[in-house]
């Protein structure tokens, strides 16, 4: 499959911090049709598998999960089919025609407290909320933590010839079953009756979108899951049934302990799609490998903990307008779901600074986060990571650069050593930050608030400055990337027109200076 060029327009708006709908759309196109390719590289890998590793059986329930997809697809009204096929189905010759984009809303879990929520990723990127009615089909495969887990699944089926573990000869198995999970809540959302066996997984049966089943078993176990009308029956040997009634419009519900609902943000706009904050998929962070330092882990909230994701949550769109409307529709068209994180060491909960982020490039559209502490953290958070997300997208679409991995650059918002790559990122969402917070002090009337602005404003635009030669002055480059770079120029430049109170500035360019001879003290490096 050919997937689309970057147009010059796109490279533009992209340097420049910014996306209009056309944009956004088409770095969301362009990552809703690589899931598809990973998907169907899953099922490629499955069926060309040594039996070993992928025995008989569980390809069998493999194709049985597919033709369950298939179904559901089939059940889908009409407008909700594309003609954009994503592959024929494991051992069927089948082609299944593409779902189109999902939409989401959210309503309250009776008696719970919860929001149960479905993922809302859109084609087109628009602010408006007023995008097609959710395939369910489409809704699960395009999911962000889609990613993660077909990559752990092509882990799992390309392993060696050597000697295999038990783990090896499980994982497989483990992961091709959370396939089934995607498949029945699909179904279910398609009001297609059927009854299949599912795999909780350490105890844990989630399906995502609805909630998760707590079995209590610390291993794996065999759970029954029948669907009528709405209402999903799961069931274990020896133990009562839990019955949950999935929401009209998106989420599900139970009255029985073991059930866990998902929970959803309302959303940024009115009309527009929930947010889920997703603390229950097993795939919604790294599993098993290597942490940024800079990141805590995944967190399952309580109620109390709710409250404070939702206070923080109230005032975000508005500071989000504040500091410039395409932040805000940038939020609306990129963000699908955020991944509660636990607060990092050493910080005081509800106080400033104390708050960590991140991204993952194979989950496109998750941001992971502690909960901030106010609405301008919690706005300030997402310009920050929508950024990365925008520019990771960006990079799979076209090469900016071929420097190494190499860490040698100076970054005044770290203590280590940068490479190439991770100089840009950084820079990139410092600048979109300086930019939200200068437009954020110059539209606010409130004196405390503005002088914060400023205060930050300072130190990002500082801290981008410090850099730009470095990234301007790279031979490794490409066209694409030095336009790219020379439109970040243009930003930095225009922000520099209006510059902050001097307090403000003498503060950062002091912070500035005082973190580079540190740096240099540790690393003696020139740049």
């Amino acid at each position: 499959m050919i997937l689309p060029a970057v147009p010059e327009r796109a490279l533009t708006e992209l340097g420049r911090t910014e996306g209009g709908p056309e944009t956004l759309g088409l770095l969301v196109r362009d990552q809703h049709t690589r899931r598809l390719l990973l998907l169907r590289a899953v099922l490629d890998a499955a069926e060309s598998a040594d039996r070993s590793i992928c025995p008989a059986a569980v390809l069998t329930r493999l194709r049985e999960d597919w033709a369950l997809l298939e179904e559901a697809e089939r059940l889908e009204p009409p407008a909700h089919r594309t003609g954009r096929p994503y592959g024929p189905g494991p051992g069927t010759g089948r082609t299944a025609d593409a779902p189109p984009p999902p939409e989401g809303s959210a309503g309250p879990a009776p008696g719970t407290g919860r929001t149960a929520a479905v993922p809302q990723p859109s084609e087109g990127g628009a602010a408006s909320g007023n995008r097609p009615s959710p395939s369910p089909v489409r809704a699960l495969l395009l999911h962000p933590f889609i990613g993660p887990w077909a990559r752990d699944a092509l882990r799992a089926l390309e392993a060696g010839t050597g000697p295999r573990t038990e783990r090896d000869t499980r994982e497989p198995a483990r992961a091709l079953a959370h396939f089934g999970s995607l498949a029945a809540v699909a179904a279910a959302r398609a009001g297609v009756s059927y009854t299949v066996r599912l795999t909780a997984r350490d105890g844990v049966l989630t399906l995502p979108s609805l909630g998760a089943l707590r079995t209590g078993d610390s291993g794996d176990t065999v759970v029954g899951v029948v669907h009528r009308r709405g209402r999903l029956t799961l069931r274990r040997p020896g133990e009562t049934d839990v019955v949950v009634r999935l929401e009209s419009c998106a989420g599900a519900w139970s009255d029985a302990p073991a059930w866990t609902p998902a929970f959803a943000l309302p959303g940024l706009l009115p009309g527009s799609a929930a947010v889920p904050l997703d603390d229950l998929d097993p795939y919604r962070t790294a599993r098993g490998g290597p942490r940024p330092d800079t990141l805590s882990g995944p967190v399952t909230l309580a109620d109390a903990d709710h409250k404070h994701w939702l206070h923080a949550w109230s005032g975000t769109a508005a500071v989000l307008g504040l500091g410039g409307e395409l932040r805000l529709a940038e939020a609306v068209a990129l963000l699908t779901c955020l991944v509660p994180l636990s607060e990092p060491p050493g910080s005081v909960p509800g106080r400033p600074g104390g708050s960590c982020s991140g991204t993952r490039r194979e989950a496109f559209g998750a941001v992971l986060s502690s909960v901030p502490a106010t609405a301008t953290m919690f706005a300030a958070t997402l310009v920050h990571e929508i950024q990365h997300t925008k520019l990771a997208a960006l990079s799979e679409m076209v090469t900016l650069h071929h420097a190494t991995q190499q860490a040698r650059h100076f970054a005044p918002w770290r203590t280590d050593p940068r490479p190439y790559d991770g100089l840009l990122q950084g820079a990139y969402s410092h600048l979109a930050l300086a930019d939200f917070f200068q437009r954020t002090a110059l539209a606010t009337t409130l004196p405390a608030r503005r002088d914060a602005a400023w205060e930050q404003h300072a130190r990002y635009q500082e801290q981008v400055g410090a850099v730009l030669p470095a990234l301007v002055g790279s031979g490794d480059l490409t066209v694409p990337g030095r336009q790219f770079v020379d439109r970040m120029v243009e930003v930095y430049e225009r922000l520099a027109e209006q510059p902050p109170p001097r307090g403000p500035a003498a503060r950062a360019t002091a912070y500035v200076r005082a973190a580079r001879t540190l740096w240099t003290q540790r690393h003696a490096l020139g740049e």
